[in-house]
């Protein structure tokens, strides 16, 4: 039951701090009663909201901007990494190639000298 009327208490709290939230830059039109001033105040909070967005738009293409450039190199250093591991492996091929060869063999070595 406690647990019930806690919860309660902690959804109503809530309820109430999401109620009492506004938006920063936002103003509040309906408390205008001229039809006048609520319009004014409306358009101001359009625009305002409008260079919101464009600002935020502003900063994605900057940030899209740099990530690509970075991508563009990262790309560039994976193609010169390919290029050097090819080398590599070739270089490796070679060796195990030089290793496989049988040893020539070597010249024969002289016995004992003849008795004259």
């Amino acid at each position: 039951m406690k647990r019930i009327l806690i919860l309660i208490a902690l959804l109503t709290g809530l309820a109430a701090a999401a109620r009492a939230q506004d938006v920063q830059g936002i103003e509040l039109c309906m408390r205008e009663t001229n039809m006048d001033r609520r319009t004014g105040c409306l358009q101001s909070n359009i625009g305002y909201l409008q260079s919101v967005i464009a600002k935020n738009a502003a900063e994605a293409r900057q940030k899209l901007t740099a990530q690509a450039g970075e991508i563009g190199s990262l790309k560039g250093e994976v193609a010169a990494l390919k290029a050097e591991f090819a080398g590599v492996q070739a270089r490796l091929e070679k060796l195990e190639a030089a290793a496989a060869k049988p040893a020539a063999k070597p010249p024969d070595k002289p016995g004992p000298p003849a008795a004259k």
